[in-house]
């Protein structure tokens, strides 16, 4: 028998296989950004629910409190004013630092000078002068028909309307009517109730005077204001209570789309509030 030749030698093949390790669905990082996503959408939601839970007044105290231009109070509460309101620590806290303990029951709380003066709130004034427009609607509706009450910035406004059928001056002049005089006496003892001063402006309608380079609307409405003016204090009112009479001709009109109109011929009376 013949000897066999060995095999040749066959090469070693290792074949290595990467084993990829991975998280539970797909890894966690999408769980970050979702809990960060909610976060910022919660926080949204409270920021809009605040903004319309809260008042004017109560949304300022918080932006001051964190305005760095204003001091805050050594000792702060976060009231309703948002620097030196009370909160459930602050009769510890006022005991520790010597500064005071609880008030006695019978001493009154500090008033500020707003609250101690004769000036009426915007809710006392707009309920005075619709009792006064319904108590002359009882004695005549020609003469409550010409009485306007609305809000402003500054205060209530009462809009003193002309009409054609009972005018409150004559044409073109700042002579007052009868009316006029009758109507301007009724709201001064309404006026008395309460100390706000006044800013009293007159209006006219858009037509225009004939030769107006020596007198116009804007002379009118400013002689018509001062006319009324002139009334109130005949009619017993504090002169010092007026704190403006002036005249702004057509450029504020009730009824804008018929500048003619006879509500644009007015006196407004504004009681300050603010």
């Amino acid at each position: 028998m013949g000897i066999e030749a060995p095999a040749a030698s066959q090469p070693t093949i290792i074949k290595r296989k990467k084993v990829y390790k991975a998280d539970g669905h797909h890894g966690g990082a999408w769980k970050v950004a979702y809990a960060d996503f909610v976060t910022a959408m919660m926080a949204f939601f409270l920021l809009m629910w605040l903004l319309n839970a809260t008042t004017e007044e109560q949304r300022k105290g918080i932006s001051d409190y964190f305005s760095p231009s204003i001091p805050v109070s050594r000792i702060s509460g976060g009231g309703t004013d948002g620097l030196n309101g009370d909160s459930v620590f602050t009769e510890d806290t006022l005991s520790r630092s010597g500064t005071g303990g609880a008030r006695p029951e019978n001493e009154p709380f500090p008033t500020n000078r707003e609250s101690t003066s004769e000036t009426a709130s915007t809710q006392a004034v707009a309920d005075n002068l619709a009792n006064l427009k319904e108590s002359l609607g009882e004695e005549s509706q020609q003469v409550s028909d010409h009485l306007l009450v609305k809000m402003s910035p500054e205060g209530i406004v009462l809009e003193v309307t002309d009409s054609e059928q009972a005018p409150l001056f004559q044409v073109g002049s700042s002579r007052a009517s009868d009316l006029m005089r009758e109507l301007l006496l009724a709201v001064s003892g309404s006026f008395d109730a309460f100390g706000n001063d006044l800013k009293i402006v007159g209006h006219t309608d858009s037509l225009r005077y004939r030769d107006s380079a020596s007198y116009d609307n804007w002379n009118l409405s400013a002689d018509r204001a001062n006319a009324a003016r002139r009334l109130l204090v005949e009619a017993g009112l504090d002169p010092a209570r007026i704190r403006e009479v002036s005249g702004k001709a057509d450029t504020e009109p009730l009824d804008a789309d018929n500048p003619l109109a006879a509500q644009n011929r007015r006196i407004s009376i504004t009681i300050l509030t603010k």
